[in-house]
């Protein structure tokens, strides 16, 4: 059975679907009512499973009135492949991170689910089973890899 979490990700992907924009307006309460869970949990999702790695933007304005808005971005490969590089990736990155970037590929249709599947267990803790210092900064590379690699490719498809 799914997750709350991963249920409330796919309603919202849903209606992002149906919007027919790059956005859509939701309201934190409204939807913690019709999960039945408290606000907390769609905030949980929001910040997890709606990131800037993943391809999207949060806007928000709490209390009375208030709302959450919900971009996905909108971007050429490249663009989306260097802004990760440049500004995001540091020297050294855990799994979830690695997870997230490589997650964001597949939402940007950057990666088919196969190659998305690979990679993630390239980065797994299980196969870089190293001391961790030296594995998250060798995982970091390998991502950093995957990033560059893409871009080329994107490049000769061109």
């Amino acid at each position: 059975m799914a997750r709350l979490s991963d249920i409330i990700e796919n309603f919202i992907k849903q209606m992002l679907e149906e919007s027919g924009n790059n956005f859509v307006v939701i309201q934190r309460n409204e939807l913690a009512n019709y999960f039945r869970c408290a606000p907390s949990q769609i905030n949980y999702v929001l910040e997890t499973r709606f990131t800037y790695e993943r391809g999207y933007y949060i806007e928000s304005k709490r209390g009375g009135g208030g709302y959450v808005r919900i971009f996905k971005a909108d971007v050429d490969e490249d663009h989306y492949l260097l802004q990760m590089l440049s500004q995001k990736m540091g020297d050294s990155m855990d799994q979830q991170t690695a997870y997230a970037y490589i997650d964001g590929l597949l939402e940007q249709n950057i990666l088919d689910e196969k190659i998305h599947n690979i990679f993630k267990n390239v980065v797994s803790d299980r196969t870089l089973n190293l001391d961790p210092e030296i594995r998250d900064s060798i995982r970091a590379n390998i991502v950093k890899t995957i990033f560059l690699t893409l871009i080329k490719f994107c490049n000769e498809d061109a």
